[in-house]
C-alpha cells in the first residue's frame, strides 16, 4: 500500500504588535537628525518640516512620537482633501504621511501649508524622498516645497541593523540568539526593508515547518532567496 502523504502545515499571517513609543525607538547615527527634530519641537526652524528616508527608516515611528507630544492629528498625503484642511489642523499640529508625487491633491497641500502659516500650526510631512521641482505641477506649491527644511534619515549602520533585527523579532515574539542575528546582519542588504523582510520570512517559515528560529534555518532560507 502506498505510503500516506503527510499534510503540509499551513502558516497563517497573524497580526503582531509593533510599538511606536519613544522608548522603543532605536537610536543611531542614521536617524539622529530625525530624532533631534522631534526633540527640538516646538523650536523648529519652520512651521512645516519635511522628514525623508528610505522605506522602514522610522519616519512613521518618529511621526508617532511627535504626534503624541504635539497632540497632532495624522493623515496620509493621498487622503488629504481641500475641504477637510481646516479640520485637519484643528489641534494646531498635523502629520502628513507618505508624500508621493502624482498621488496627492496639490491644491489641498498648498492650502494646508498656507493655513498652517496663518494659524501658527505645525505640520510634519514624511516622504521617501524630497519631491523634485519637475514633479510638482502647481508652481506656487513647487516653490513652497523647495523652500522647506529637509531632515534626512540614512541607511542603517551595522549596529542599528543588528538592533533592528532584534526588535523585529521581539515584535513577532520570536526567540533568537546572537548567532541568528549575526548571520542575518552579515548577509542581508543593509536596509530597513531587508531586515524586516528577513525576519518576516523566518517567522512564517519557522511556523510552517514547526521549527525553532535557528542559524541553520536562516541559512536555508537565505540560500533560496
Amino acid at each position: 500500500m502506498a505510503g500516506r502523504v503527510q499534510p503540509r502545515q499551513l502558516a497563517f499571517a497573524l497580526p503582531h504588535a509593533e510599538s511606536l513609543t519613544r522608548d522603543d525607538f532605536l537610536e543611531g547615527p542614521a536617524n539622529a537628525a530625525g530624532l533631534a527634530l522631534i526633540d527640538a519641537w516646538p523650536e523648529w526652524p519652520n512651521r512645516v518640516m519635511l522628514l525623508v528616508g528610505p522605506e522602514g527608516a522610522g519616519k512613521s515611528h518618529l511621526a508617532s512620537i511627535w504626534a503624541e507630544q504635539a497632540g497632532a492629528r495624522s493623515t496620509t498625503a493621498r487622503a488629504l482633501d481641500l475641504a477637510a484642511v481646516p479640520a485637519a489642523l484643528a489641534t494646531g499640529a498635523l502629520v502628513v504621511e507618505d508624500l508621493k508625487p502624482g498621488e496627492f491633491d496639490e491644491r489641498a497641500l498648498f492650502h494646508l501649508m498656507n493655513l498652517a502659516r496663518e494659524d501658527g500650526a505645525f505640520v510634519l510631512i514624511t516622504a521617501r524622498a524630497a519631491p523634485a521641482a519637475a514633479e510638482i505641477e502647481l508652481r506656487d506649491l513647487r516653490s513652497r516645497l523647495r523652500a522647506l527644511p529637509v531632515i534626512s534619515l540614512l541607511p542603517p549602520d551595522d549596529g542599528l541593523l543588528r538592533a533592528l533585527i532584534v526588535k523585529f523579532c521581539a515584535d513577532r515574539q520570536l526567540a533568537v540568539d546572537e548567532a541568528v542575528v549575526s548571520y542575518l546582519a552579515s548577509r542581508i542588504e543593509r536596509s530597513y526593508a531587508a531586515a524586516r523582510q528577513a525576519v518576516a520570512l523566518l517567522d512564517s517559515e519557522a511556523l510552517r515547518l514547526g521549527r525553532p528560529v535557528t542559524r541553520a534555518l536562516a541559512a536555508e532560507l537565505l540560500r533560496k532567496t
